[in-house]
């Protein structure tokens, strides 16, 4: 006879339950790890044959769930994370069972030597690593034109709130469908501009991009070393938090890490209902808001109404020097050489593809599977010296820098004395990206036809406890996600 617990998928405890609630649940005897990860299981795979947004599942997570069942009752939780299922992208190493792919056909065979910074501590905070999101192959470094979500080995990743007619965002979109379809508790997406932020807007979700250096990039398929940084994805402020207490860390491997100032910090102590109380928080519109549709621009209209009215100092017209600025993404192709050749050459030794040059011969072998879109930004990158010598690499850097910070995001939280800038949507993120800032997205409400619509908090460097601050007092203000409707 099937468990009751398990037959209902619609269980209203189950759908947008939170990591508090499951722990209350599991702390008074009501749920198991192991039952939990049997109900998720069971919910995707009724209904991720349509969204794509898994590529494989952990095959020992119901015993890893057991087993941690059993060290609850023996000597109590590890942490908040005890018990928790949790996804993680596809290019997140992990070494059990599973693959990392970055969603490529050329490693669908690769299983990591050891396990990434990200799945070290998920494994010590006592988190159930589920299994592997789909993501844009080779978060979108691949080609020109490629469609959010889109990968060779997984397929197209669908958004839940409208299938086929919503873009799912990119290229965290397997994390961030799968987290707005309720397939797990929370997520891991990984960024190196817009990559987490763009698919929590997309989803309805809560997106944590953190500064460069919060979390170790040891065991991360990369872009670009300047820019890379995992983040969480998931449905609520809280949550988020959660999980970034879990990530957060020194680690000697990745030397950006010593300038983390929050090792074995809480950030959950920010979460404050009136975290926009006597806030100055700046409206940077011009030059982004006009990138969104006019449904999009009204949905973020009435966000910022909210905010106006929420205690917070609301400053407008807050101008970005940078805004309009002639960016590139030169940076990105001279780093991803160098930083994929070293990440490719540590792989186990059956693996083929070695080097950037094989992975381009690999994929032209494999022309009608892999190459839908092309490899113009493989080949691109390829031509660069790897060497990181190039007079181009170093002027791109410069401006970067110069731009993103002292004519960019500092820039603006200087002029206006505010505390917090908020862009409509995910408009912005290659700022704070190229800044190596972080920035947390939130959910701002959606179209008259359903597509989901967020906005994004963004500041200087560590600033973190601010914006969880003032992103979660946003949401409890407003409550705006809904689960879409899965069929």
């Amino acid at each position: 006879m099937k468990n009751p617990k398990l037959k209902n998928l619609h269980d209203e405890w189950l759908e947008e339950i939170t990591i508090s609630q499951i722990q209350e649940k599991m702390e008074s005897g009501e749920l198991t790890a192991k039952e939990l990860v049997l109900m998720y299981l069971h919910r995707l795979s009724v209904f991720d044959i349509r969204l794509h947004s898994i590529l494989e599942v952990n095959p020992d997570a119901l015993q890893i769930a057991e087993a941690l069942d059993a060290e609850r009752k023996e000597s109590g939780p590890r942490s908040q994370l005890h018990g928790i299922p949790i996804l993680i992208k596809d290019n997140i190493d992990t070494h059990d069972k599973m693959h990392t792919s970055a969603g490529s056909l050329a490693l669908k065979d690769s299983i990591a030597l050891q396990d990434s910074f990200v799945a070290e501590q998920l494994r010590k905070a006592g988190a159930v690593i589920l299994g592997k999101t789909n993501m844009t192959e080779w978060a979108n470094f691949m080609a020109i034109g490629m469609k959010s979500g889109y990968s060779s080995r997984g397929g197209q990743v669908l958004n839940p709130y409208g299938p086929g007619k919503y873009d799912v965002g990119g290229s965290s979109s397997g994390s961030g469908a799968a987290i707005a379809a309720n397939f797990s508790a929370a997520a891991v997406g990984t960024e190196t501009s817009g990559s987490i932020l763009n698919p929590a807007c997309q989803n309805s979700l809560v997106g944590i991009k953190p500064t460069v250096g919060l979390i170790s990039r040891k065991g991360i398929i990369p872009i670009a070393h300047t820019q890379d940084t995992a983040g969480p994805m998931a449905r609520t402020v809280e949550d988020a938090a959660i999980l970034l207490n879990a990530l957060c860390g020194k680690d000697d491997h990745d030397p950006i890490t010593k300038t983390n100032p929050f090792n074995g910090f809480d950030f959950t102590e920010f979460l404050l209902k009136d975290g926009l109380k006597g806030k100055r928080i700046g409206f940077a519109l011009e030059g982004f808001i006009e990138r969104l549709s006019k449904e999009k621009q009204k949905v973020v209209a009435a966000a910022l109404e909210v905010l106006k009215t929420s205690g917070a100092d609301a400053i407008e017209n807050v101008e970005i020097p940078s805004a309009k600025a002639a960016w590139k993404y030169d940076v990105l192709t001279y780093e991803f050489k160098p930083d994929l050749n070293a990440y490719l050459s540590q792989l186990h030794p059956s693996i083929a593809v070695r080097t950037l040059a094989d992975l381009i011969e690999f994929n032209k072998q494999n022309e009608e599977k892999m190459l839908k879109y092309g490899q113009e930004v493989l080949q691109e990158s390829e031509k660069t010296s790897g060497s990181l010598t190039d007079a181009v690499y170093v002027e791109a850097l410069e401006f970067d820098l110069y731009h993103a910070k002292q004519q960019g995001i500092d820039f603006a939280l200087e002029k206006y004395d505010l505390d917090v800038i908020v862009f409509p949507s995910d408009e912005g993120s290659h700022i704070s990206a190229k800044a190596g800032y972080p920035s947390i997205a939130v959910p701002a409400g959606y179209t008259a036809e359903g597509e989901p619509v967020g906005i994004t908090f963004a500041g200087t460097a560590f600033s973190e406890p601010l914006l969880i601050q003032v992103a979660y007092a946003f949401e409890q203000i407003t409550g705006y996600r809904k689960a879409p409707v899965l069929e």
